[in-house]
């Protein structure tokens, strides 16, 4: 199982979205801490100048930026529509 961390900028963007997006995001977090490359979560290394980040996918429009601290542990950095990305 994987440790979670949340970075300050997550916790501000979490509390923005809409309800229904947290209470799926929290379900998609479980599968995410048993394995972070579950299929459903459709978990990717991103490109370019966010290349030591990884993103996986809440719904068709929301995702959740992270990276690995080691191979036990992940900071979540952002969460929301593909603006994150900006």
């Amino acid at each position: 199982m994987i440790r979670i961390y949340s970075a300050p900028q997550f916790e501000k963007s979490i509390q923005k979205i809409p309800y229904r997006i947290q209470i799926i995001f929290q379900k998609k977090l479980k599968l995410f801490r048993q394995d972070p490359f579950y299929p459903s979560l459709k978990t990717h290394k991103l490109s370019g100048k966010m290349k030591n980040y990884y993103s996986f996918s809440i719904t068709y429009s929301y995702r959740v930026l992270f990276k690995f601290s080691d191979k036990n542990s992940a900071l979540l950095v952002n969460i929301g529509t593909h603006e994150i990305y900006k």
